[in-house]
């Protein structure tokens, strides 16, 4: 493992080129390297699979797979299999020059160097921060320096780098534990993250939120001796070309869940450190948002609480006043996301009157069950916003699949002796509960997306590019979504 990345050049840097599977000649795109291709190509190893990758003393050559198969999601896969490779021999100076074999027609230099320098930055990144005395994998304490001949394939690394920083800052936060990572330090991480690239940072405090009446925040974190809060991050955008635009992002940030009174039993509370991934996806969204310096306001409201048992935890049977007046009769416990989601959703659209607002959360097991760990689930209630969100799903490669949300939906939330419960009484159409329960802390006028990520935001072993633990999914899309405005 490599310390860190950085762009770069050098004069004694291996060249890296692409051939197609099954090439039996030399491009005349690469002719400058004719003899060490030639070598390359003989090998009996390497036939040009996506991924193969075989040494020179001057030249690397990536097998770029099929024509016609390669794609952004492709050209990660390949920065990944690049970076491991060039762990294993040593080498810390590259040229990336693959835009010499792949066609603008499949991808543009820039996005070339966007996607081979993501997918090494992720590939590189493993949990090491809590590693002790007793670890045998230590990284390597150099840089791999990249650079390219192309001004375009370097202004594409630039952004992959930046992008991936934020994914890969999202996955830090995430993987920290919850002996470390409770509200108070949640909120200070914020504002280190904020001061980093320009933010600005506001923290409402536990005893504002009960001024304010965020009863929800409120009652989910109240059992916990490190109190809840509501963090809010804003991006105001510099230079001439500012969108009116205003996008609000809400992300569910529960630091731990242990369900509360109605516990999660048997082994089904490891992991749970990962309920605050919603939050994790808009926080490292917002830090690439920064320093892409993209030209639409947005702002992020991320409610945080810790669930926990106590005596003055909050019960089944409790009825909850919540920010906008719908009360809420609470039937279990383990469904509070919902209750932080809707107090940030009611206060951003009351407060900001935003042109869209997008909340992301790891918010029901019924979405794995629906869609496993392929896609996140999807919800919208506004045409136009809900082709962004595909659209921006389909650029960044983090995949999203609608699911409905009817006036049936929203009539199976109500209560017998409040305004709606939390959790209906049975199972049934499960992740549409939660999107149904979250619709009524939305102004009607306002275009709204819900996505849930529970089946994609972490990974339990080793799997593409990403090593077992958070994939910090979704700060592409939002990022992507956010430029689209």
């Amino acid at each position: 493992m490599f310390k860190s990345l950085k762009i770069g050049s050098s004069r004694s840097a291996t060249v890296v080129l692409g051939v197609w599977q099954d090439s039996k000649r030399v491009p005349p795109s690469l002719s400058k390297w004719k003899t060490d291709v030639l070598e390359l190509l003989s090998q009996k190893t390497f036939s040009g699979k996506r991924g193969q990758i075989v040494v020179s003393n001057k030249v690397l050559l990536v097998g770029l797979g099929k024509r016609g198969d390669l794609n952004n999601a492709g050209l990660q896969g390949i920065g990944g299999s690049l970076i491991k490779t060039l762990d294993q021999i040593g080498l810390h100076t590259i040229d990336l020059c693959l835009q010499a074999t792949i066609p603008r027609g499949v991808a543009s230099s820039q996005k070339i160097g966007e996607s081979i320098i993501e997918g090494m930055n992720i590939a590189n990144w493993r949990v090491d921060m809590f590693d002790g005395v007793a670890t045998t994998t230590k990284r390597v304490l150099k840089t791999l320096t990249v650079g390219s001949p192309s001004k375009e394939c370097v202004s594409g690394m630039k952004r992959g780098l930046i992008m991936s920083n934020a994914i890969n800052d999202a996955r830090r936060v995430a993987a920290t534990p919850p002996n470390i990572c409770n509200p108070p330090w949640m909120a200070k991480e914020a504002k280190k993250i904020a001061k980093s690239c320009g933010l600005k940072c506001k923290i409402i405090t536990f005893a504002k939120a009960q001024e304010l009446g965020l009863n929800g925040i409120v009652n989910v974190g109240m059992g916990s001796a490190e109190k809840p809060c509501m963090i809010i991050l804003e991006h105001t955008p510099g230079g001439k070309k500012k969108s009116k635009e205003h996008l609000c992002l809400v992300g569910k940030t529960i630091t731990y869940d242990t369900g509360g009174y109605s516990l999660k039993i048997s082994n089904g509370m490891k992991g749970m450190k990962y309920d605050k991934n919603g939050g994790m996806a808009v926080l490292g969204a917002m830090e690439a948002i920064a320093n892409l310096n993209v030209p639409t306001r947005v702002t992020a409201i991320l409610p945080c609480a810790e669930n926990m048992v106590s005596s003055n935890a909050y019960r089944p049977d409790d009825i909850i006043k919540m920010y906008n007046g719908v009360s809420v009769e609470v039937t279990n416990t383990d469904a509070e996301g919902r209750l932080v989601l809707a107090d940030g959703l009611a206060w951003g659209c009351k407060h900001l009157k935003p042109t869209a607002i997008v909340d992301i959360a790891t918010l029901t097991g019924g979405v794995v069950v629906a869609l496993g760990s392929f896609c996140a689930g999807f919800w919208c209630n506004d045409t136009k916003l809900r082709k962004r969100v595909e659209k921006s799903a389909a650029h960044s490669g983090e995949r999203v699949w609608q699911l409905p949300l009817w006036e049936d939906h929203r009539n199976y939330m109500r209560a017998k002796h409040a305004d709606i419960h939390n959790s209906a009484p049975a199972r049934g159409a499960h992740p549409i509960q939660g999107a149904a329960f979250l619709s009524f802390f939305v102004d009607e006028d306002i275009p709204w997306a819900h996505i849930d990520i529970a089946g994609v935001s972490s990974v339990e072993r080793d799997r593409g590019l990403f090593c077992a633990g958070p994939t910090g999914w979704g700060v592409r899309l939002l990022t992507n979504l956010a430029e689209s405005f």
